[in-house]
């Protein structure tokens, strides 16, 4: 897949609005909160340490100039009553923030609901823009200069298929991914709406998987046409954010503002989830689409700055991973196309939602779980090396006020 931009220097194409980002690295705390396939709640946020160690945790992120960091607030943990809401926990986490100069992006909805909502309940978008509206207002009552950014719900894609046809997690449907889908978008923009009467200055940053789908070889007509359905499926959140699918639900293209992807080494598959291809693509499939393409594509799409809201590889090719991440950042950086961040996305280990066992060892550290004890954090040193590395090769690439 080839892209002709016929961009002539590194501004071109650049929107105009200003980088809100701290710094161009930045680290993401695991903090789903959803209810897992077998109806259990989980809390990673607490699983991981992550708020028992918020200190150390935002030390360690000095070490590798990272200055941003997306944390969830726990729609679920908020609001244990209908519109009754404890601001205790995301009080302590902007303080603790404040503290060390951390730039804090918030995700309202990570996979999780209040006990008594659904996607699919009649109320749910009524009470998510009551609950974006009240975490605005308590978000200015104690940082009333700072920006704001914010991701609504996060990977919208992802959970309306976990929960609407695999029957992951809430409302443990089948066939209704679509549905789930139409309910969460209309949330999204409902809440936007209600955040901007608050304050008009909020950014949205969006957080949807970024795939690519190939057909299998020597495809039919009807290959292609599956395929390409399949590969338009990833931008359907996003046309309904910006009102150019189902426009009754209000979006508006001022809805978005940094056009965020999250993009992990299993997100290229042939049609029909007929199995994936290696990203090291090593055998040169002629179908195969590098990195840089599909972000390239994705900004001509929507002509919004980007975003690589979450990316990671598990084990031992944590490294080259990485490295391979900074080379397409840094492709797509060279043709002017404004990439806005790098989101290492879990920074701290996580494990499975759904048996909390194993541990993935995806992260810049591993954390070492023991039995009723606080997961204690471990660098893991070869990521390291390659993260500072894949930090130099983009710092190359950037501008020259931008920080690393």
């Amino acid at each position: 897949m080839n892209v002709n931009l016929n961009v002539s220097s590194p501004q071109a194409n650049f929107s105009p609005t200003h980088n809100p980002f701290k710094s161009f690295w930045m680290a993401g705390y695991e903090c789903t909160d959803q209810l897992n396939a077998f109806g259990n709640r989980v809390d990673f946020l607490n699983l991981t340490g992550h708020l028992q160690l918020l200190d150390q945790d935002y030390q360690n992120l000095s070490s590798f100039h990272i200055k941003t960091v997306r944390e969830g607030i726990r729609w679920s943990q908020v609001e244990r009553k209908p519109y009754e809401y404890d601001w205790s926990t995301v009080a302590t986490m902007l303080e603790r923030g404040k503290v060390h100069g951390i730039q804090q992006v918030w995700d309202l909805c990570h996979f999780g609901y209040p006990d008594d909502l659904t996607p699919l309940h009649p109320l749910f978008a009524r009470r998510f823009a009551a609950m974006c509206r009240a975490f605005v207002q308590f978000y200015r009552s104690v940082n009333p200069d700072a920006v704001l950014i914010v991701t609504p719900i996060n990977e919208v894609s992802f959970i309306s298929w976990l929960g609407g046809d695999v029957r992951g997690t809430t409302p443990y449907s089948i066939r209704q991914g679509g549905e789930v889908k139409y309910g969460l978008m209309r949330a999204y923009i409902e809440g936007i709406a209600a955040m901007r009467e608050v304050d008009p200055g909020v950014r949205i940053l969006t957080t949807e998987p970024l795939i690519q789908v190939v057909a299998p070889f020597n495809p039919t007509a009807a290959d292609l046409e599956q395929t390409h359905r399949e590969n338009e499926s990833q931008f359907e959140a996003v046309d309904m954010l910006c009102g150019r699918l189902c426009p009754e639900l209000g979006g508006k293209p001022e809805y978005l503002d940094i056009l965020g992807f999250n993009f992990y080494y299993e997100n290229r598959w042939t049609m029909g989830f007929k199995g994936t291809l290696c990203w090291r693509n090593e055998q040169n499939d002629p179908r195969w689409a590098t990195l840089a393409d599909l972000l390239v594509n994705a900004y001509l799409r929507y002509e919004k700055p980007l975003a690589l809201t979450e990316t990671s590889h598990p084990g031992i090719d944590r490294p080259d991973w990485i490295r391979y991440i900074a080379k397409e950042c840094a492709n797509v950086l060279q043709m002017g196309i404004p990439l806005w961040g790098v989101c290492l996305y879990p920074i701290i280990d996580r494990p499975c939602w759904d048996h909390l066992h194993p541990w993935h060892r995806a992260g810049l550290w591993d954390a070492e779980d023991q039995p009723g004890e606080i997961p204690q954090r471990l660098l893991y040193q070869p990521y390291a090396e390659a993260l500072l590395e894949a930090q130099e090769l983009v710092s190359l690439a950037l501008a020259p006020e931008t920080i690393y």
